[in-house]
């Protein structure tokens, strides 16, 4: 029942409103007590003449307040809820069909609300409900059996769900549509067109009302990176018009601890009518073989992450070494110089046969002044070639003398080479060296600067023809080739007309010879990923990626066949990273021709996401008012009697203050939504980490604290609870005695709001632990950078390296350092610039609190990390050493909490002599 707006519980007891005029009647026929007074005598009412009249009847406005307070309590009884759902009534079954594909995990927890609030719908009209999920339907690893059941037996169900990490066609068929009989349909569709669609419409109306829920907010997603002349591309999608503000797309991998971090980050836009933005990144290669994933910043779904494989990472770099090294010309020999230039961006192999080289599955064979070959090499290496590799040749003495490539087409030569005059003598001497000219555009070496000191003395010179030009792509400041390329089937063939060696030019050891070799080695086509090349290999998956884009280390799974992994992501085959041996390959969600477009809906079903207002109860307000006013009547009744004391009246006045305190404050506290984790800290010892908006940083962050509660339990009277997350913007901190705050590049600065928060938290006693993980890099590290901007706003006393006499030295275990998995420098609040030790006291006389504060940098979180099975979750140090070190790092967060719980306990006299005895030990 809904009147005006607001609606009602219990409406039947409004029917007690239709007493009112009664109880109206009643009040006036009652009048009030007289008002009583004792006379000396009788006699002295003689002759007097009554001035005041006594009301016969209750006053009107004291009538009018009794029926206002049984009104209120009427109503309260009724159960008034404001913006009720006033949606039509239906009956019958429900089915509520869900797309828990990839695309629904950025607003998964909105969508779960919505389908809580239709199942309370459900609920109240006593109708049975199915929840099916888009991604179960028609796979026979799932049962297709439909579950009819009441609408609180599915709310129980809803926390369980989560979206699938992969996205496939629907499957809705026919014998599928008419098992499910007469049923309305709700579709909480995730706006992403896909096939099958228009079916899934037509049965779903055949079968019922169709009612589609859809957000207008735009699906997010990249498509897997790739390497184009060095620059990292990357492509964005969107399935709806460019988002209002930039996308920030991060690269994340190990630093050289071995944690993950944020290694470069780039805003990414969106031309205006577009759904596709492409971002190129330069990237140094040192840098590129480190990146394990890259993803779009705060969109947790798995189509915003691509994983990062062997196609990004080094190459592996095939050289011949027919020779072998002589001792004393090591820098005449052309290997030197190419080893030199490949050590940091490919992985190198020698080996001195060619069939041996071809067999080790190289990306680029290098082949140094090499001019013949056996028929079954020749046969090899050119199938090598047509297959997809690079052929990269030097030019030398042995090919300037041989015949090989004159006058007629070599098919492992780029261009056909001049007979004569090729080297420096004769006619073709140059009186001076040549120097490079600028790369034109289309060559891949565009954009590199060209030193002027690189100087060429010296060349094989190619055959002039009408495919020179096209094949050229670099030349001398005359216009003469000097680097030529031909395409050879999938891959190429390319010359460098100089020696790999300082013989004919000074190319060799100038850093543009670097630069050169890493353009043409990443400009070859990778690993080849066609089913037919996997034929014979099995990959396992090492990591797994769920559907908010989260990854995952893989327990040991049955290997996939090769050929499978060009298959789409799906159940049988989860995206993530699969190896064999070395070699490590990705299977993203989206795919480099995937595209991501808005759904299309016909006229007669128009989607909607409308927001409804949440239902308020406001009983408990009206309870609260007819309690206050029948206060205020008892008062004024007395007032009207005489017999309300002048010195009582401000009781009286009191008292009603009082109750209608009381009764707000009641109210308040129903009305007060306090988690429950957060009533479980305020009685139980519970650590918390702030939360620092990296989903990998987070979980480091409560496996650490979880493995230093397990410590404390053991070795400790103080048995915490599990840690949590808080967030400063909206979480309550004065229950959490410690913070654990792990810092990263990019940790949200706190709102003027939460710095409030937090000083008010320092204030009251509670200790922050900020952590940069950077090993105390002497505060130049971007974490350091972004610790002082967070804590500049706090206002922190003055710091100082921890003493060998604090009380965190003590507070349960005698420590003289405070490792984690890193060493370094600890700070916390100085102590007083006049502390002094006082006479037979090991220690001085310190400040008498807690300190606020505790910096370093040695990631203290993945020393104490563990997994679910107990065990470390990160190697600490190496051997022993490390596990004594993983020790240390356990016993200071021990004295940690113990110095927070006790504060300086340890620092009273009567402690003195155990301590004395425990230092001479």
């Amino acid at each position: 029942m809904s009147v005006l707006g607001i609606g009602f519980t219990t409406p039947l007891l409004l029917l007690g409103l239709l007493a009112l005029p009664v109880i109206w009647w009643l009040l006036r026929a009652v009048p009030p007590a007289p008002r009583k007074q004792v006379f000396p005598a009788v006699t002295l009412l003689l002759g007097l003449e009554d001035k005041t009249a006594q009301a016969d009847r209750t006053p009107w406005w004291l009538l009018l307040l009794r029926l206002l307070a049984v009104a209120a309590m009427i109503i309260g009884f009724a159960g008034p809820v404001l913006n009720p759902d006033n949606a039509p009534g239906r009956t019958g079954r429900l089915l509520i069909f869900v797309d828990d594909y990839w695309p629904a995990a950025s607003d998964w927890s909105q969508r779960m609300q919505v389908i809580e609030a239709r199942l309370e719908q459900a609920q109240a009209a006593a109708r049975p409900v199915s929840l099916i999920l888009a991604s179960s339907v028609g796979r026979p690893d799932v049962d297709q059996d439909t579950v009819w059941q009441t609408a609180d037996a599915w709310q129980s169900a809803l926390p369980g769900q989560s979206p699938v990490a992969w996205d496939a066609p629907y499957a809705v068929s026919e014998d599928w549509t008419r098992a499910q009989g007469s049923t309305d349909v709700l579709w909480i569709s995730d706006g992403v067109a896909r096939a099958g669609r228009a079916d899934m419409i037509t049965h779903f109306e055949q079968m019922g009302a169709v009612e589609v829920l859809e957000p207008p907010s735009a699906r997010i997603g990249i498509l897997p990176a790739t390497l184009d002349g060095g620059d990292l591309v990357l492509s964005v999608l969107s399935t709806g018009p460019a988002p209002a503000t930039d996308l920030t797309v991060e690269a994340l991998g190990p630093d050289p601890e071995g944690i993950e971090r944020v290694l470069l980050s780039s805003p990414v836009a969106f031309d205006s009518g577009t759904n596709r933005a492409e971002l190129r990144l330069t990237v140094p290669s040192e840098l590129r073989n480190r990146i394990g994933r890259i993803q779009i910043a705060d969109h947790r779904a798995a189509g915003a992450v691509t994983l990062a494989d062997d196609s990004l990472r080094r190459r592996k770099v095939a050289l011949l070494n027919t020779v072998g090294e002589r001792e004393g010309l090591e820098l005449l020999s052309p290997l030197h110089y190419l080893r030199e230039a490949l050590v940091t961006t490919a992985e190198t192999i020698e080996l001195p046969a060619l069939s041996e080289l071809i067999k080790a599955g190289p990306d680029v064979i290098i082949l140094p002044d090499v001019a013949s070959f056996s028929d079954a090499d020749r046969e090899a290496l050119t199938n090598w070639v047509t297959d997809g590799g690079l052929l990269l040749r030097f030019a030398g003495p042995q090919l300037a003398s041989a015949d090989l490539g004159q006058g007629v087409e070599d098919t492992l030569l780029p261009v056909r080479l001049r007979a004569g005059g090729r080297v420096v003598g004769g006619a073709m001497s140059w009186g001076d060296p040549r120097t490079l000219a600028p790369f034109t555009e289309a060559s891949p070496f565009f954009g590199l600067p060209v030193p002027d000191d690189v100087q060429v003395e010296a060349q094989i010179l190619a055959q002039p023809g009408p495919d020179l030009a096209e094949r050229t792509i670099a030349t001398l400041s005359d216009g003469t080739p000097i680097v030529t390329r031909r395409a050879l089937g999938a891959g190429q063939v390319v010359l460098f007309h100089v020696s790999a060696n300082a013989e004919w030019s000074s190319l060799p050891f100038s850093g543009l010879f670097v630069q050169m070799l890493e353009r043409l080695a990443v400009s070859s086509q990778g690993s080849a990923r066609e089913g037919v090349a996997l034929e014979g290999t099995t990959w396992v998956a090492t990591h797994v990626l769920d559907g908010f884009g989260q990854v995952s280390p893989q327990d040991a799974t049955a290997g996939v066949p090769g050929p499978k992994l060009v298959d789409p992501a799906g159940p049988d085959l989860a995206p993530g990273l699969y190896a064999d041996g070395d070699r490590v390959q990705a299977v993203n969600v989206l795919r480099a021709d995937s595209v991501l477009d808005r759904a299309d809906w016909p006229a007669r079903l128009t989607p909607s996401w409308q927001v409804e207002e949440t239902q308020q109860e406001f009983g408990p307000w009206l309870l609260a008012l007819a309690l206050v006013l029948g206060a205020l009547d008892v008062l004024l009744t007395l007032w009207l009697a005489g017999r309300l004391l002048p010195g009582a009246r401000r009781l009286a006045t009191g008292v009603v203050a009082g109750v209608a305190l009381l009764a707000t404050s009641h109210l308040a506290d129903a009305q007060t939504d306090t988690p429950p984790s957060v009533l479980d800290a305020a009685s139980i010892v519970t650590l918390a980490h702030v939360k620092s908006g990296d989903p990998a940083v987070d979980q480091v962050a409560r496996a650490g604290l979880l493995g230093l509660s397990d410590q404390l339990f053991l070795r400790t009277s103080v048995e915490p609870a599990r840690p949590v997350g808080v967030d400063v913007e909206v979480d309550d901190l004065s229950v959490y005695p410690l913070l654990y705050w792990p810092l990263t590049d990019t940790t949200p600065i706190p709102s003027p709001d939460a710095i409030l928060r937090l000083k008010r938290y320092l204030a009251a006693g509670g200790l922050i632990l900020f952590d940069t993980r950077d090993a105390g890099t002497g505060g130049d590290s971007a974490a350091s950078r972004r610790l002082r901007a967070v804590a500049l706003p706090l206002n922190l006393p003055l710091l100082d390296q921890v003493p060998h006499d604090h009380v965190l030295t003590r507070s349960f275990y005698l420590l003289q350092e405070f490792p984690g998995r890193n060493r370094g420098p600890v700070w916390a609040e100085a102590p007083p610039p006049n502390a002094e030790r006082a006479e037979g006291m090991p220690f001085r006389n310190l400040n008498d609190g807690v300190t606020p504060v505790i910096v370093g940098g040695n990631d203290w979180a993945g020393a104490w990390a563990i997994r679910d099975d107990g065990r470390p979750m990160f190697p600490v140090g190496r051997g022993q050493a490390g596990e004594r070190q993983r020790e240390m790092a356990l016993r200071f967060g021990i004295n940690l909490v113990m110095h927070v719980l006790t504060g300086n306990y340890k620092s009273d006299q009567v402690h003195v002599p155990a301590l004395l005895q425990r230092l001479g030990e």
